[in-house]
């Protein structure tokens, strides 16, 4: 044997490269750390992914979007690609809009989809939020991420308002007069504010280029520095889990992120991406060559804006037109009151898992998710919000639902008014019930089994159903919150349990909760 022989083989290009990398970045440990972090497997945690993939799509649409579009409310004579309009005065922010449309390649489709994937993301953060709401994971210590979520949440509602402001169109035009018209029945400052805004009296010459700036610039930077804040918390705390076998609030059982979970998450991109195409090619959306240009002097029928604002034009829809005078100034309560309301119906989301905590007294970390059944008062809460929601909602379309039903709008909004009041303690009280009654059917399973519809006579004569008893990881899932209320000093020093998978082997992945 040579010396040769015992010389090391020359490491690869490609070895070289990444101990280049690693030497600088410490890519290896960070890699060897977070690309076997496991993710638990529930379709629930899918609704995240479609946030975050929707958001990717609007990055990517709204910048070639930048590349036509020129804010700007001078006029202009329309020459373009939509006959009807040809030879029409309009802004060149209509005017680009149009240009978009009918004259660039691909245009419309890449503006549909902007829209949609704009009426997706907001719609997946929504429910989103609500999955977390209902299962509890908004507890500590997530109280901050969920802050970080909500944020995004009300940074959407007004990013989805800037963006769809922009063409100038008789739509979106009416919309502003919307907003003007809160933000001059602000007591005292409210022309200031309006002329502020707008740079002059409405509509003023400003509007479209300020909205833009916000709608390019300030927002979507601030809402990726949450989001990635947000993935950063997420990875931290680790993710939160439904309870089974196993599963204890020191784990989390699931997937690995690599490659099992990477190759998942892909597939998934490209499917809400390939939906949101297809939805973007089959469905118009915001025809705003349909509209015409904005004119102060017109106002369109039927203007509804987009479906998560709805609720704000309801409150104001269905509030009377009252007026008052204090120290001189006219206090228009009919605007006025809706405008307070509106931010009081989002913050409630928000300050939720600190108002829950100081009122139950509960200061421990949570790791494993409720059941909606066994937490009924926050179950009635989330229930009787959404519905509260869902009303204003149709009070935002009264005068649609009036024409499409042939029905008095009178009718229409009286009726709402009268829902806004009973509607939210109707469900209230109805789902708590519901949740009660379910709780009561899973003791009555853990204590009889689940019925096999065979009947079988006793020897004394009597007919009775034959019970088949439930399996361990079903019994586990019905009674697991019952052993985590009984003893909050057995919850924080229990043994962690080696993970199980359904047949009772211990499972392969499992991560260790900081």
């Amino acid at each position: 044997m040579t010396a040769t022989d015992h010389r090391p083989a020359k490491a690869s290009s490609g070895e070289r490269v990444a101990d280049w990398f690693d030497g600088r970045l410490g890519v290896y440990a960070l890699g060897r750390r977070y690309l076997r972090k496991v993710f638990p497997d529930h379709w629930s945690f899918l609704l995240g992914e479609i946030c975050l993939y929707s958001f990717v799509v609007l990055i990517l649409t709204g910048v070639y979007l930048t590349l036509f579009f020129h804010p700007s409310m001078n006029e202009v004579t329309y020459h373009g690609g939509y006959l009807p309009l040809n030879g029409i005065r309009m802004s060149e922010a209509y005017a680009s809009t149009l240009h978009i449309s009918f004259d660039v390649r691909g245009g419309l489709l890449v503006r549909q989809l902007h829209h949609w994937a704009a009426l997706v993301f907001l719609a997946a953060m929504l429910t989103h939020m609500m999955r977390h709401f209902f299962t509890g994971s908004f507890r500590r210590p997530r109280e901050v991420n969920w802050v970080f979520g909500w944020t995004l949440l009300l940074l959407g509602l007004f990013e989805g308002l800037f963006g769809y402001s922009l063409p100038d169109d008789l739509l979106s035009g009416t919309g502003l007069r919307f907003v003007d018209g809160a933000i001059l029945s602000v007591p005292v400052v409210g022309t200031y504010l309006s002329f502020f805004l707008f740079g002059g009296e409405f509509p003023g010459h400003d509007i479209v280029a300020r909205f833009y700036s916000l709608h390019i610039l300030l927002i979507p930077g601030i809402m990726a520095a949450l989001v990635v804040a947000h993935l950063i918390l997420v990875v931290y705390h680790k993710h939160t889990q439904f309870a089974g076998p196993g599963k204890t609030e020191r784990n989390v059982v699931g997937t690995p992120f690599l490659p099992v979970y990477l190759a998942k998450a892909g597939g998934f991109f490209f499917l809400v991406f390939g939906v949101l195409a297809l939805i973007s090619a089959v469905a118009t959306i915001n025809p705003v060559w349909s509209y015409g240009p904005y004119r102060a002097d017109q106002v369109s029928t039927g203007a509804q804006p987009d479906w998560y604002l709805g609720f704000a034009e309801g409150l104001v829809r269905v509030m009377p037109g009252w007026e008052i005078s204090v120290a001189g100034h006219t206090l228009v309560l009919g605007v006025l009151i809706p405008i307070v309301v509106f931010p009081l119906l989002l913050v409630a989301i928000g300050v939720y898992p600190f108002i829950e905590s100081w009122v139950t007294g509960d200061r421990r970390e949570h790791h494993l998710l409720d059941r909606p059944r066994n937490r009924p008062v926050r179950t009635s809460i989330g229930a009787a919000w959404i519905s509260l929601y869902l009303i204003l909602l149709a009070g935002g379309g009264n005068d649609i639902v009036a024409t499409r039903f042939h029905l008095s709008i009178n009718t229409v909004t009286w009726a709402v008014r009268i829902s806004l009041f009973v509607v939210p303690v109707v469900v209230f009280v109805v789902t708590r019930r519901i949740c009660l009654g379910l709780q009561l059917r899973d003791r009555e399973l853990v204590a009889h089994g689940r019925a096999t519809g065979v009947v079988k006579r006793l020897p004394h004569g009597e007919y009775v159903e034959v019970h088949r008893p439930l399996g361990p990881a079903e019994l586990h899932t019905l009674t697991e919150h019952e052993h985590r209320d009984r003893s909050d000093r057995d919850l924080q020093t229990a043994d962690p349990q080696p993970a199980l998978d359904g047949a009772g082997v211990p499972a392969r992945h499992q991560e260790p909760q900081p």
